[in-house]
């Protein structure tokens, strides 16, 4: 697996008791059903909308064409942001902090209750981006987000130095039970499931690439999540 080298993962699999190999296979398949689970609806909105075409014609009408593009749009918004924070191609050093503002306003304009403020030519507390940095950044806002069901703002901003702060704002925010113990490593895998897999794999890339994690600030108007490096 790629998240971690060998000796990383062998020092994890000592700490939760496990053989590396059911550590890979248990990250795997709740990745898998992650993805799956957050795809899903598009893309069966997407067959659903396609059948309906091919049932009424020409008398489907603009409202089929739209929730067709609509779930599309949202279907392609989620696999690249899947893509740009688990894939391979997500450490691309060409990949800029513009692309993942590109990537994550996609994302959350497909739900429609979140929205971002910030600069993606600014400074982030970084004079040369670190290695992997765009895609911890985009793994930290998808944090973020689900810090906010009821709809709310992201923000990016410089924490210090080399270090960049990812700030989720509402009336009513909120940090799911068990998400810092996942960000921190500190749940068995056995214990996961698909709703914290995500930060437990963040929390996997962000050690793997030698970057600090955590939630710095948790209250229930504003939830800050700090990416530190080294």
């Amino acid at each position: 697996m790629a998240f971690l080298s060998r000796n990383k993962q062998d020092n994890i699999s000592e700490d939760t008791n496990m053989s590396t190999e059911a550590f890979d296979t248990t990250i795997l398949e709740l990745l898998a059903s992650r993805i799956c689970h957050d795809i899903i609806s598009p893309v069966g909105a997407v067959h659903n909308g396609v059948e309906f075409l091919q049932e009424m014609g020409p008398d489907a009408g603009e409202e089929a064409i739209e929730l067709l593009a609509h779930s599309a749009s949202m279907a392609s918004a989620k696999l690249l942001a899947f893509r740009m924070a688990y894939g391979a191609g997500g450490r691309d050093p060409n990949i800029k902090p513009e692309d993942v503002h590109k990537a994550f306003s996609d994302l959350i304009t497909a739900d429609g209750k979140i929205t971002q403020d910030w600069d993606p030519h600014a400074n982030l507390g970084f004079e040369e981006r670190p290695d992997a940095f765009c895609k911890l950044l985009m793994g930290t806002l998808m944090l973020a987000q689900e810090c906010l069901p009821k709809g709310g703002n992201v923000t990016v901003r410089a924490g210090g130095a080399n270090e960049v702060q990812v700030v989720a704002t509402a009336t009513d925010t909120l940090v799911r039970p068990q998400v810092e113990d996942a960000l921190a490593l500190k749940l068995d895998p056995n214990d996961l499931d698909p709703r914290l897999v995500h930060p437990f794999a963040i929390g996997l890339l962000a050690k793997n690439y030698q970057y600090g994690l955590s939630i710095s600030e948790n209250s229930q108007t504003q939830v800050v999540f700090s990416l530190r490096y080294p």
